[in-house]
């Protein structure tokens, strides 16, 4: 079977550093679904009456060599990096074949351009589209789940301060996205030094923060690199 992309997503988010690690816990993150020309105007048609859909998307970021096999087993991010799963059992991004699904809220659609901007996305900026689909509750939804070691280790959101004048260098929108993005904790498990700088890089600014316990703080913003 021969699959390429329909579409291209278009994220202020350019790299994985900073990502959500599911769709949905930055709610406020926008980005926009690009279509192709040969899918522009009536294979839109009718996604106006949904409020979500789901992506089927390539995970192009991965580094990919000639001798790497993807590996059985994993270390979920929820298990602190030190417990290996199977993979099957996990969403890690390392899998036989590197593709990812997500679950996101439409806001606008533009038929006629192309366009389908969403919200919640946890996909970088120039990650290929291979599918859209709509969201349908009565057999999407199972709220009742069982979702094995995800439902026995919580992840606890870090509290993230804002000095005045960085805050008010953003506008309101920008930094609740930012901000929902840093309370996830994109830091690796094993790195725990209070005293190191990490940066994301969100539309071009280059957001610096520490973290000391429960607790992240901007510290600075520059342009990108």
């Amino acid at each position: 079977m021969e699959i390429k992309p329909i579409a291209i997503f278009r994220s202020p988010l350019e790299g994985k550093f900073g990502l959500p690690r599911q769709a949905g816990l930055a709610p406020g993150l926008r980005g926009t679904v690009v279509l192709d020309a040969e899918w522009r105007g009536d294979a839109l048609r009718g996604l106006e009456d949904f409020d979500f859909v789901w992506l089927l998307w390539g995970f192009s970021l991965n580094r990919e060599t000639p001798d790497r096999n993807p590996s059985a087993t994993v270390r979920p991010p929820r298990l602190g990096g030190n417990e290996r799963m199977g993979v099957f059992a996990t969403r890690s991004p390392y899998r036989p074949n590197p593709l990812g699904l997500s679950c996101v809220r439409i806001e606008r659609i533009d038929r006629a351009e192309g366009l389908l901007q969403v919200l919640g996305a946890d996909l970088a900026d120039g990650t290929p589209i291979f599918d859209i689909k709509p969201y349908v509750a009565y057999c999407d939804s199972h709220p009742d789940a069982r979702c094995g070691f995800v439902d026995a280790n919580a992840w606890d959101e870090l509290e993230v301060e804002w000095p005045a004048e960085l805050a008010e260098t953003l506008a309101q929108a920008d930094r609740a996205a930012i901000t929902q993005l840093l309370r996830q904790d994109p830091r690796p498990q094993y790195q725990t030094d209070p005293e190191r700088r990490y940066g994301i890089v969100y539309s071009g600014m280059d957001i610096r923060f520490r973290v000391d316990g429960r607790k992240l703080r901007v510290v600075e913003i520059v342009p990108a690199a």
